[in-house]
């Protein structure tokens, strides 16, 4: 049997769910990498990942998809190059709650504008904590990513319940295009 993997990140600020919700929906215990919070993300959780999170989600018997979690710190960036080499997408987890979230989504789809614009990779947006700040509305980003040159699903994840998350990954999976993508790897 030909066993595939695949890999697909997590990619968001910090705070915005991304080891909520690979822990979520992963089929193996996460491998973390926190450490106790130091600078300002005290302010938000007493700790941080530095590294990655991991876990695995079966689809079948012959295809497993890796959830690779970045961290969400700026200078914890020298991952994010690391830790994007054979993914096949990834999914934006944006706090709605931080001060200027669009901003926040503008910052890291730049930061993985490689792996966004890839051919035969693909990308989502999913809303977090928008039950605590309604605003912007799902509408303002669907605009703000036409300005900048990309037409993503976007729609609100809550990060802690699976099924949110599974929409968000079979999202992803409609997004991938399968004549560059899927035909390569079968």
């Amino acid at each position: 049997m030909n066993d595939q993997l695949h890999k697909i990140l997590f990619a968001g600020p910090v705070g915005a769910g991304k080891t909520t919700a690979i822990t979520s929906v992963s089929d193996s215990p996460v491998i973390a990498t926190d450490a106790q919070a130091s600078d300002e993300v005290v302010e938000r959780k007493q700790t941080t990942t530095v590294a990655m999170d991991y876990g695995t989600l079966q689809i079948d018997p012959q295809l497993n998809i890796q959830l690779v979690g970045t961290p969400g710190q700026e200078r914890f960036g020298f991952m994010w190059e690391i830790l994007s080499r054979g993914a096949i997408g990834v999914v934006f987890l944006i706090d709605n709650a931080r001060p200027e979230p669009l901003a926040d989504m503008a910052f890291y789809i730049d930061a993985f504008r490689t792996l966004v614009d890839r051919q035969g990779g693909a990308a989502v947006v999913g809303v977090t904590r928008s039950d605590l700040a309604p605003s912007p509305g799902l509408d303002r980003y669907r605009e703000e990513l036409i300005r900048m040159g990309y037409r993503l699903p976007v729609f609100e994840v809550d990060a802690r319940k699976r099924d949110d998350v599974k929409v968000a990954l079979l999202a992803l999976a409609s997004e991938l295009n399968p004549t560059t993508y899927w035909r390569q790897r079968a």
